[in-house]
């Protein structure tokens, strides 16, 4: 069963009371709708994890839902906020291998490759993206570093950054 507004309201309002057999169906319903919203968005193997990560989050800002508005936006607002913290614990992840990374291996191949890979997914993105991108996220500059290098404004740079990177995300989740 798939629950509609109605259901989730009226079993979140229950879960609010402390009615414990709302509660899990109401986690697990929750679970079904977050699979489904997850599965477009990320690889198939993180989907659990985020499906978790939000039903815990559901969990704990209970109280801050209010019965006279709608749950699913309720919902779908913690999910894509979960889901905007886990694309930049990703990306993080992937720029401090690319530092810890100094190719001091036998070869320099690996690094010559790396670059061309970035080379080709900085070509499809607005030069001022891939430009702030390799600033920021490669070179390690600060927001206003980059700025002050780039001719953009601090919050034009954060702007970019957030952009461009939705759209590198975008383009490998593609090829994948």
């Amino acid at each position: 069963m798939l629950a509609d507004e109605t259901t989730f309201a009226r079993l979140m309002a229950a879960m609010q009371d402390g009615d414990r057999a709302a509660a899990t169906v109401l986690l697990t319903e929750a679970g079904v709708w977050l699979e489904r919203y997850f599965r477009r968005r990320v690889p198939p193997g993180q989907v659990d994890d985020l499906v978790q990560e939000v039903l815990i989050a559901l969990h704990a800002k209970r109280a801050t839902w209010d019965p006279a508005r709608p749950f699913l936006p309720w919902l779908a607002a913690i999910a894509r906020y979960r889901w905007v913290d886990h694309l930049r614990r990703t990306y993080r992840d992937a720029g401090e291998e690319l530092l810890e990374d100094s190719g001091a291996s036998d070869s320099d191949e690996d690094v010559v490759l790396a670059r061309v890979s970035l080379e080709r997914l900085f070509a499809h993105l607005p030069a001022g993206q891939a430009e702030v991108i390799a600033l920021v996220k490669i070179e390690g500059l600060s927001i206003e570093e980059a700025s002050a290098r780039s001719g953009q404004s601090a919050s034009l740079v954060k702007v970019n950054i957030h952009r461009g990177l939705r759209k590198l995300a975008a383009l490998v989740e593609k090829a994948d």
